[in-house]
């Protein structure tokens, strides 16, 4: 896609640290990390999201995803990592083009802020497993 940075960073034609590269896959270095190590596993395959993701390209990418968590785990030691992808502009996404973050974890002072409030009161085993037999039933349409 010819707007898109990522397919920009993989044709060449903008610089990128590159950290792994195979015919599917290629990981650099994010550009605005927010710890040392802050790495992009991104698919060749212009695809937007997770949504739009073949499931080829996915086994793809993640048979890549270990591969580049250890690497920075061995380079750098960090304490813990996250990986982390938003998908939609409403979940944070603001590249089009599918990437997971691989962020190294160091103090808990590094910038990183989970916030997770937990609705377990709002779900009961009911309405999980009704919330389960509604996902189940749309998995293959």
């Amino acid at each position: 896609m010819s707007d898109c940075i990522f397919c920009k960073i993989i044709e060449g034609s903008i610089p990128s640290n590159k950290v792994y590269e195979d015919e599917h896959v290629l990981a650099f270095m994010d550009v605005a990390p927010l710890t040392k190590g802050h790495t992009l596993l991104i698919p060749k395959q212009h695809v937007k999201d997770l949504f739009e993701m073949p499931e080829d390209v996915a086994r793809n990418l993640y048979a890549a995803a270990p591969k580049i968590a250890n690497a920075i785990k061995k380079a750098f030691n960090p304490q813990g990592m996250n990986t982390l992808n938003n998908n939609g502009a409403f979940a944070g996404q603001t590249v089009f083009h599918y990437h997971l973050h691989f962020i190294p974890r160091y103090d808990e002072n590094d910038g990183y802020i989970v916030r997770w409030e937990t609705k377990k009161d709002e779900f009961t085993p009911d309405t999980l497993k009704a919330i389960a037999d509604e996902i189940k039933a749309n998995l293959n349409k």
